[in-house]
């Protein structure tokens, strides 16, 4: 089976703006040496998908350069491989944009129509999950599907608002999509994975972007929903969608310290990320570390607690870090303390200053000096 993947990469629209400032929340940094994109992109390639096409615009330099040729996801080949797909100028007087998610996919029909893929494989860049999607091959297959969608049951109220929710028969056929309703329909939430037909998706996109069409789930899925055979996979393992919200951001990296999660992530198959040259972490006599994630390249001299400290960070004789994320390449200088805070890259904190997050989480912006 030949399948093309797709990871959409390009929203502007986030719930982390403090980090997505100059960076796409596909490039967003996690668990000290990923990016959000890894786990997607090494979700496919542990598929035995050969060919992935990245569809990104905004704010897209620091994706790229983590993405490079695709050397570390094995996607650096003579056939297949990684493409990087941006919009571009058609005509003097256009601007070159991504409407939606359909609309980026419709820009792109050439990738589409020169392949010999049968099937399209369509997730979402930010995204933390590990799955093998043979099983959501097998699936689509002995339903006769022309779509299926990667689905999961939620209890949390709050969230349920925040995604689209989904109606199944006893058999997993939907029959009723509500893309992020205001009052909630159902507990099974769609988590923006869709496998479908290649051939279909031409047809659907050819019928629908023309007469206005932007959206993959409200322009093509929802109103077609009666007349195609959709179905829903429900996936039980651990997932977050980090663009969510800065707490949901800040929970999903905490969530590495534990065990159970850190096994289901990381040792069920592999994650890939781009390979930096930094020497090991250096945790010296004087330091304390308890609980912490430690990513390398670090020198530690103070006191980490329940953190994750990202490569190249310098936390100084003194300092305290306690329930935080210090991102790549940030100081720590003597003193200082940090508690409930994410501070982004290349920063520098200052002597005996004090960064504590009360109520909500504080942030500090990339290179930023306090």
């Amino acid at each position: 089976m030949k399948v093309l993947g797709l990871i959409l990469a390009g929203s502007s629209k986030s719930g982390i703006e403090q980090l997505t400032m100059k960076r796409a929340s596909a490039a967003v940094p996690v668990f000290g040496k990923y990016r959000a994109i890894d786990f997607t992109i090494s979700n496919f390639v542990n598929s035995k998908i050969k060919k992935v096409g990245v569809l990104t615009q905004y704010y897209p330099r620091s994706l790229m350069d983590h993405l490079g040729s695709g050397k570390e996801w094995d996607l650096d080949r003579k056939t297949g491989g990684l493409f990087i797909l941006q919009p571009f100028f058609r005509k003097k007087d256009e601007i070159p944009v991504y409407k939606g998610t359909a609309d980026a996919i419709f820009q792109n029909m050439t990738l589409l129509r020169r392949g010999d893929e049968d099937f399209v494989l369509i997730g979402s860049g930010d995204h933390i999950y590990n799955f093998d999607f043979s099983e959501l091959y097998r699936f689509h297959l002995s339903n006769a599907a022309d779509i299926s969608i990667l689905t999961k049951e939620i209890d949390n109220e709050k969230e349920l608002s925040q995604y689209g929710q989904v109606i199944t028969e006893n058999d997993g056929r939907i029959t009723e999509f509500y893309e992020k309703p205001e009052e909630i329909k159902s507990k099974r939430i769609s988590l923006g994975v869709y496998f479908i037909n290649k051939a279909l998706l031409i047809e659907l996109l050819y019928t629908s972007i023309p007469n206005g069409g932007k959206d993959l789930v409200k322009d093509i899925i929802i109103p077609n929903l009666k007349k195609l055979r959709v179905y829903a996979y429900d996936f039980k393992g651990y997932w977050s969608n980090i663009k969510k919200s800065i707490e949901t951001y800040y929970n999903t990296n905490m969530d590495i310290l534990k065990k159970e999660i850190r096994q289901e992530l990381f040792y069920q198959n592999k994650i890939y990320t781009k390979l930096k040259d930094y020497a090991p972490p250096k945790i010296n006599i004087n330091a304390s570390v308890k609980n912490s994630f430690i990513a390398d390249g670090t020198i530690i001299n103070g006191m980490v607690k329940n953190s994750i400290i990202s490569r190249g960070v310098r936390i100084k004789a003194g300092a305290v870090v306690e329930n935080s994320i210090i991102l790549q390449d940030t100081i720590i200088s003597e003193g200082s303390v940090i508690r409930n805070a994410i501070i982004d890259k290349d920063c520098e904190i200052r002597e005996g200053r004090e960064i504590i997050g009360e109520n909500d989480i504080k942030v500090i912006e990339k290179g930023t000096i306090i």
